[in-house]
């Protein structure tokens, strides 16, 4: 029983051990992601859009980037591009509980408002943002339905 135990000991030591270390860099990206988001925020003001929906932006993309994005590992805004349909189609339908069909289409607006944001910002490449539309262009109406439906 001894053996057993000591096993269980080491384990649960590795397994703290790496939680804290995703801790760690979920708090720094976490602190990157703040002033990514004061510049997108500035970018919307001096884009002319309204107080109103450039609050909405911004809290769908902190959504996005600090919540989504960390939820499982760690992923940078400027390499979760890729991760749109799965967030849209499925993660923010079953875990934000205000979805629906209107806020799944202003999330997409909003995401490709930050990904272009990103790519003048030089921190995606423009096929990245090509590749987002096209997702987003391809699945809106069944991501819509879905939400619907929950």
């Amino acid at each position: 029983m001894l053996i057993n135990y000591t096993n269980y000991l080491k384990f649960r030591d590795f397994v703290m051990d790496d939680y804290e270390k995703y801790e760690a860099e979920c708090k720094q990206v976490k602190a990157e992601n703040e002033k990514l988001l004061e510049a997108f925020e500035s970018w919307l003001k001096a884009s002319g859009l309204s107080e109103n929906t450039i609050h909405t932006h911004f809290d769908n993309i902190d959504f996005y980037i600090n919540y989504f994005l960390l939820y499982e590992d760690v992923t940078r805004p400027e390499d979760g591009a890729h991760d749109v349909s799965r967030f849209l189609g499925y993660w923010f339908i079953r875990k934000a509980m205000w979805s629906s069909p209107s806020t799944v289409k202003s999330s997409a607006a909003s995401l490709k408002k930050f990904y272009t944001f990103l790519l003048e910002k030089r921190l995606i490449e423009s096929a990245e943002l090509n590749d987002l539309k096209a997702s987003i262009k391809e699945g809106i109406y069944d991501w819509m339905e879905r939400a619907k439906l929950n």
